[in-house]
């Protein structure tokens, strides 16, 4: 297979200097954004600049605060936790080690989900994510930070791992979330406020994109987006941005890796996601794993070798330490394919349509939309 990869377009924003520059506009200081008093990251789970393009009639604020220039780059692999991870700690995936949505602890034969994995599978927040948060480092400057956010997620280990050391809001309504952070933001100069709306995500994996149900929060995510628009100080400056965009894959398109499948010989453990699997080998196997996926899905995956990948820099730079972690052979799916393991019992994950983890456009390209004082 030709290691043939998708470019970042030049000069591309990278989601990882996005809370960074919203810091720096703070003291004036920033190369993205016009100075601000305070900042608000608006974080929407699964809005993509190519589904927002698709379905801009029914998002017609946002659509109209940016152009086709207004997007950044999200990391690879293109899913929640190592996206919104690199987002928090201005840092790729490689250096703050959440490569993945299931990652294998190495020397096990454990790979915990990234996002839900620290109560029940024992991560240490402060030492396996090998990064300090902006946030933190904002807070413990002397200065505010603010998360407001689902109140399912206070508390959590990803949480903890990410977001350390601001104080946190809680609402389950998403206007209610809105409101809080314009008044966070007025209230405290010189703060930082991370806003996260996961709704459209969760629509989009039950339904897809593509669906009425999408389209119904997104138009809901776009009277929000500017009932804060009105609601803010004119001094707070606001993006809007995302962790990933998102692929309708049908049932048609999965491929069902069961027993007896040749591509799982010496495959001794499947992390990641359906569309980018990290492959663990049996030990002394790797070559061979590489080998028989390359020739039997180049057509419908980038497969690379644990080497070729970090030598592509698809993960950044990767410290020794987070090496291990990342899979012997790396699969991204390149189409509207999705792997599934079916020996597992649990079939909920099949149930889902919209899709992401992968290197395409759609799915890597996100809004970067700027409100407020850095419109």
């Amino acid at each position: 297979m030709s290691l043939s990869l998708p470019a970042d377009p030049p000069r591309s924003r990278s989601l990882t200097g996005v809370v960074e520059q919203s810091i720096a506009a703070l003291t004036g200081s920033s190369d993205w954004f016009a100075p601000a008093q305070s900042a608000i990251v608006f974080l929407v789970d699964g809005l993509g600049a190519h589904n927002l393009a698709a379905r801009r009639g029914h998002a017609r604020f946002l659509a109209a605060a940016g152009g086709r220039r207004d997007v950044a780059r999200t990391v690879f692999p293109s899913t929640t936790a190592a996206a919104l991870t690199s987002l928090l700690t201005g840092s790729a995936p490689g250096a703050h080690g959440i490569v993945g949505y299931r990652v294998r602890i190495p020397g096990t034969t454990s790979a915990p989900n990234q996002l839900h994995g620290w109560e029940t599978d024992g991560l240490d927040p402060h030492t396996w994510q090998r990064r300090t948060p902006l946030l933190e480092s904002h807070a413990a400057s002397g200065r505010d930070a603010f998360v407001v956010s689902r109140a399912s997620y206070t508390g959590s280990g990803f949480t903890e791992a990410t977001l350390r050391g601001a104080a946190f809001f809680p609402s389950d309504d998403l206007d209610e979330r809105v409101h809080l952070a314009a008044a966070l933001a007025a209230r405290h100069p010189g703060s930082i406020t991370y806003l996260y709306a996961p709704e459209l995500d969760t629509a989009g994996h039950r339904d897809g994109w593509e669906s009425d149900r999408w389209t119904d929060a997104l138009e809901h995510l776009d009277a929000s987006a500017r009932r804060l628009s009105e609601a803010i100080d004119p001094r707070t400056g606001v993006v809007v941005t995302a962790d990933h965009g998102m692929v309708d894959v049908p049932a048609r398109r999965h491929v069902l890796l069961q027993d007896g499948d040749p591509l799982l010989d010496e495959v001794a453990l499947i992390g990641g996601e359906p569309r980018m699997l990290h492959l663990y080998a049996t030990e002394g196997h790797a070559d061979a794993v590489a080998a028989r996926w390359k020739h039997a899905e180049a057509a419908r995956a980038w497969v690379l070798t644990r080497e070729e990948a970090v030598g592509a820099g698809l993960f950044g730079p990767v410290d020794e330490e987070v090496r291990e972690r990342i899979g012997d052979v790396v699969v991204a799916a390149r189409g509207r394919f999705a792997y599934y393991d079916d020996r597992e019992a649990d079939k909920r994950a099949q149930r889902m349509v919209g899709q992401h983890g992968s290197l395409t456009d759609e799915e890597r390209t996100v809004p970067l939309l700027r409100l407020g004082a850095f419109a």
